[in-house]
């Protein structure tokens, strides 16, 4: 295998995922382009992992951002992202999520693996990636968010249940709705088909990209309805707020 994984590279040499230059080991994304990433560092809110900038006192390990301050109600334990989505990782995200770049899973997913260092020490039951309706996995041939959990299993030893949490409703993409329609464009679209396998356990929900958050909302809440203990969300990159 060795012999002609070097073979493959000497004809078809790897490439960074960002710039596209070419790598003498793959790595998926180059020295350069990784110094350039925008990862999300502490100190972040305790509960949405928003990036909290400087902060006067780092001894509170129990920061707070101030949407978290104003709403004392946190469906989620924790949630956290890997990187900022910007134009340098936008690239990246949408060719793995449309464009047949799955071999990106693996790197992705040790990103998360680091980014969700706090959640994993807390304790997580069930690793359930956030699903796509079946009309929608058809038309795209792969679930990206499943292929994150199926490595992020191998590296945790977690286990990945990618059938208990299902997507009942089509709905439109959600780039399409702006604000308040995000939520409504939701409400409903997902229900557990196996709430045995749920109930009390501590869930870590995965997905791409988190924009408003409104989808892993909805995933936090159904899974909540049916018995999970807690839910934490933990996705690849972040919209900044």
């Amino acid at each position: 295998m060795t012999i002609w994984k070097s073979f493959i590279n000497f004809i078809l040499p790897p490439r960074c995922a960002l710039c596209g230059h070419i790598m003498k080991i793959d790595k998926g994304i180059c020295d350069s382009c990784i110094a350039n990433i925008e990862f999300l560092k502490p100190p972040v809110c305790y509960h949405c992992g928003h990036p909290l900038g400087e902060v006067t006192s780092q001894s509170n390990k129990h920061l707070l951002c101030g949407h978290c301050l104003k709403n004392k109600r946190h469906n989620f334990r924790f949630v956290r992202s890997a990187f900022a989505y910007d134009e340098l990782s936008k690239k990246m995200i949408l060719d793995f999520k449309f464009y047949d770049r799955t071999d990106l899973a693996n790197l992705l997913a040790k990103m998360l693996y680091i980014a969700g260092e706090d959640i994993f020490k807390s304790g997580v039951d069930m690793i359930i990636p956030v699903p796509l309706h079946y009309t929608r996995l058809i038309k795209r041939k792969y679930n990206q968010s499943s292929l994150l959990a199926k490595e992020l299993g191998k590296l945790s030893g977690i286990t990945v249940d990618n059938f208990s949490l299902r997507k009942i409703r089509r709905t439109k993409p959600q780039v399409e709705c702006n604000g308040s329609a995000r939520l409504k464009n939701l409400k409903g679209a997902f229900s557990v088909k196996y709430p045995d396998k749920i109930k009390g356990k501590r869930i870590l929900l995965i997905d791409d990209v988190l924009t408003t958050g409104s989808t892993l909302k909805e995933c936090c809440v159904t899974l909540k309805r049916a018995g999970a203990k807690s839910v934490d969300g933990l996705t690849v990159s972040r919209v900044l707020r």
